[in-house]
This record gives structure tokens, C-alpha cells and sequence, in this order.
């Protein structure tokens, strides 16, 4: 059975009075500042920091979240806890400090499920002041789990049985946007050949604190209709990881069992323009007319 990485606003509020727990807000510095959960310290790096899929590329990714995850106080034995205002608000942005540590080995990590709005839907316990974590060395000796998709590993997929799923947004989805920074921020605009296309926010659903996560049931269901088993291997994109790391939880809670995700997404592919993509509108073609049987 799957364990679960969310954790309800009343569970986390238990945790923090029984166990180690460090609890990591995605935020920007003046919405933190504005008023947090007791004890977070705040990394936006989570959300902006852009990677490319080359060696190098994700070597620098690597030593610079290890840097800052050691900085937050994380030495392996705390459980790593993000969150961000709400789940649909924020681009996926606690997701994206999940997968990226999922990734790097980790082995407790944990996000909270409806974010700081159910948080504070439950009236539980809010601060303004500034936190210092205590610095420590994040583990050095943790083997990377097998989630990290290259630029090379997405055009050996194309043509393939691997079921390439893109999340992002309606509008560059259909290509009539570039990102969600501009509709021309990125040099090109469509999808990647062969993809299907459920977009993130379906993976989550209202309750009285605000959006949360979908049942696993819901979610298989969400795939079905994309032709998505949970017995494929599925490869996720968005735009830089973030919408894609929210989907990535969402189908590992689900029992999807070989998930991983291109990271780099459509920043660092629409950029390569040997790398092919399709740019017309992703629509269902008329069938030809039956031909009348002669009487």
C-alpha cells in the first residue's frame, strides 16, 4: 500500500509537537513575511530555479538543492514538510520541493494537502517572525531515485508505448501560448509530438478548506479518459516541473508505478529547435461521410 506524501493540516499540526519536522513555505519572501506556519522557513527557490537536462545541467541542480536543503536543516532524520498558499494557486510549487527531493533520495517528505489557505480555514496557529534554521549537512551518501527525464530520454519516447502526458495550461496546450510568463516568452509554441493532454488542475477538487488532491480512484479515472493506465509508463511535462511535479505526486498516490517526469519541460525544449514539436490546434479531424449503400 502507498504511503501517503499529503498530510492534512490536523496531522501536521500533531507533528510538530511529536516529532522532527522541518517545514519548508515555496512562497515569495513578502507573502511569507505577511504570515506563515510557525517554525517554516522560507525557500522560493523551490518554484524559480530553471535546470536543464544536460549533465551539467543537472549536477548544478543537484549540489544547489543539496546546499539549500542542508541549509534549511535537513540532515536525514527530520521529515521534510512543503506547502504553498493553495494547490492550484501556486503552479505546483510545494510539489516541485517533493519531487525534487523524491529525486535526490530523501527519504521523508511530506506536503500539505489544501496548502497554508487550509491552514488557516482551520484557524490553527499563524507567525510573522522570521525563522533561522539551523544549518546541517544534507546526506551526501543517498542514491538518486529514477523519476529525472533528459531532454535525449524524451526523443527516444517519441513514437513509443510511453504515454507522454503534458498538464500545462489550456492555452499552451493549444499553442496559443508560449508559458504562463507570456504567451511568447519561450522562442515556440505547440506540445510535444504524440503527447496527451490532461490538464493539472483536474487532478484536485474543492472542500470546505479549499482545493486538495483528488482520491486515488478520482485520479485513476482523470487518466482513463487520456487513454492512461496504471500499469504505463507514463512521462510527464509542463513548463519547467512545477504543474508537472503537482500531477507526479497526484498518480504516485494514485498506484501509477513508473512516473517519472522531463524537468527541463517546455522551457528547455522549445528552445532546441532541432527538436520537433506540433503547433497545430490539437483537434479532432471530421470523419469522411459513410457511403451510401446502392439500393
Amino acid at each position: 500500500m502507498t504511503t501517503s506524501v499529503l498530510v492534512s493540516p490536523e496531522q501536521l499540526s500533531s507533528m510538530m509537537g511529536t516529532e522532527p519536522v522541518v517545514i519548508i513555505d515555496t512562497r515569495d519572501a513578502d507573502t511569507y513575511a505577511a504570515g506563515h506556519l510557525p517554525g517554516a522557513v522560507n525557500m522560493r527557490e523551490i518554484f524559480t530555479f530553471l535546470a536543464t537536462s544536460t549533465a551539467e545541467g543537472l549536477t548544478a541542480l543537484k549540489s544547489t538543492f543539496a546546499e539549500h536543503f542542508g541549509m534549511a536543516g535537513l540532515s536525514g532524520l527530520e521529515t521534510a514538510v512543503f506547502y504553498e498558499d493553495a494547490l492550484n494557486s501556486g503552479y505546483g510549487q510545494s510539489c516541485r520541493g517533493y519531487y525534487l527531493l523524491t529525486w535526490l533520495g530523501y527519504p521523508k517528505v511530506k506536503v500539505l494537502n489544501g496548502g497554508f489557505s487550509a491552514w488557516k480555514a482551520l484557524g490553527l496557529p499563524v507567525s510573522t517572525e522570521s525563522v533561522a534554521p539551523k544549518a546541517t549537512s544534507f546526506p551526501s551518501t543517498l542514491a538518486t531515485a529514477d523519476v529525472m527525464l533528459t531532454k535525449d530520454d524524451m526523443v527516444a519516447a517519441l513514437g513509443s508505448d510511453v504515454a507522454l502526458l503534458d498538464v500545462r495550461d489550456i492555452d499552451e496546450w493549444t499553442g496559443e501560448s508560449s508559458s504562463p510568463y507570456g504567451k511568447d516568452f519561450a522562442p515556440r509554441k505547440g506540445r510535444l509530438p504524440g503527447a496527451k493532454w490532461i490538464e493539472w488542475y483536474r487532478f484536485m477538487k474543492p472542500s470546505p478548506q479549499g482545493p486538495v488532491f483528488k482520491s486515488p480512484l478520482e485520479v485513476q479515472a482523470e487518466c482513463a479518459t487520456a487513454g492512461i493506465a496504471t500499469d504505463d509508463t507514463v512521462y510527464l511535462y509542463c513548463f519547467k516541473g512545477a504543474r508537472a511535479s503537482n500531477t507526479f505526486l497526484a498518480l504516485k498516490q494514485a498506484g501509477f508505478s513508473d512516473v517519472r517526469m522531463y524537468f527541463g519541460s517546455w522551457n528547455e525544449w522549445s528552445r532546441d529547435d532541432s527538436l520537433p514539436i506540433e503547433s497545430d490546434a490539437p483537434i479532432m479531424k471530421s470523419r469522411p461521410p459513410a457511403l451510401a449503400l446502392a439500393a
